[in-house]
């Protein structure tokens, strides 16, 4: 790259080394405090801590699973229907991403509750006697994540059944091939990118969310960046702190690693 060619980048890379890269390597220094790394030993070798991490994986892959399971129909049907009822598609998939995360999880919190939207509706059908505790508890937190993450997932399902060929599943349909073998001999397969991609991208950011645990689980659902917001705001152990934000970032990058392995192996299987 030429000097002229590199200026254009300079605002960019200058944004990305204040905002990003210095701190990153501030938390580092803070997670190496004394020049050792009993810090990183307590984050991996303490049970109750080996447990808020197997609690975060299990959430981020419990998120992934719905978010695969509710997307994939979404993103197909908007994909293969008629351009008015793709746009009503595109217009509640992405109107969640034009309202704050924050008033997202407030208005679960009231849909929620004892006294909530649901459990009136319940009661008042004779469905339930009694309210059913869907609120600081592990199924709130995996509405919430579910609901806000949805997107991710349906986005780049819609890219890859978009790009799939229409003239090939009407040969298939046209030679006999019944609408689940069709679905199963062609769209599934020419669409494995695109749910592979919205499932990292749907399991990466739940590694890391905060505001709908915290809120939705009431401090009963604890994940990893609920807690590095205690140790700092609580505790204020911000050694610790920054050791935890170090494993889940090593933790990403390792996932984000074996995504790019895997889509480098598909493309090259697929020359």
């Amino acid at each position: 790259m030429t000097g002229r060619g590199f200026l254009p980048a300079l605002p960019a890379l200058i944004l990305l080394f204040v905002f990003f890269l210095f701190p990153v390597v501030r938390m580092l220094g803070f997670s190496l405090e004394g020049g050792t790394l009993d810090w990183y030993a307590k984050a991996l070798g303490e049970q109750l801590y080996l447990r808020v991490f197997w609690n975060t994986f299990e959430i981020a892959l419990l998120v992934t699973f719905f978010c695969l399971l509710l997307g994939y129909p979404l993103g197909f049907l908007m994909a293969t229907t008629t351009p008015f009822w793709a746009t009503v598609g595109f217009i509640f998939v992405l109107l969640p991403l034009w309202t704050s995360v924050l008033v997202r999880t407030y208005a679960w919190m009231v849909l929620l509750g004892r006294n909530g939207v649901f459990n009136r509706t319940l009661m008042e059908a004779g469905i339930t006697t009694d309210p059913i505790p869907m609120l600081h508890n592990f199924t709130g937190v995996l509405i919430g994540m579910v609901h806000v993450l949805l997107p991710y997932m349906v986005l780049p399902i819609y890219g890859a059944v978009r790009k799939v060929d229409p003239a090939i599943p009407a040969a298939a349909a046209g030679l006999g091939a019944s609408s689940f073998a069709i679905f199963r001999r062609i769209y599934l397969p020419l669409t494995l990118n695109g749910i592979f991609a919205g499932s990292v991208l749907v399991f990466v950011l739940s590694l890391g969310f905060f505001i709908t645990p915290a809120l939705l689980g009431g401090g009963r659902v604890m994940m990893i960046a609920v807690l590095i917001e205690q140790q700092v705001r609580e505790a204020l152990n911000w050694p610790f702190a920054a050791a935890l934000s170090a494993v889940l970032l090593v933790f990403t990058f390792a996932v984000y690693a074996m995504a790019q392995r895997f889509t480098r192996s598909e493309a090259e299987a697929a020359r």
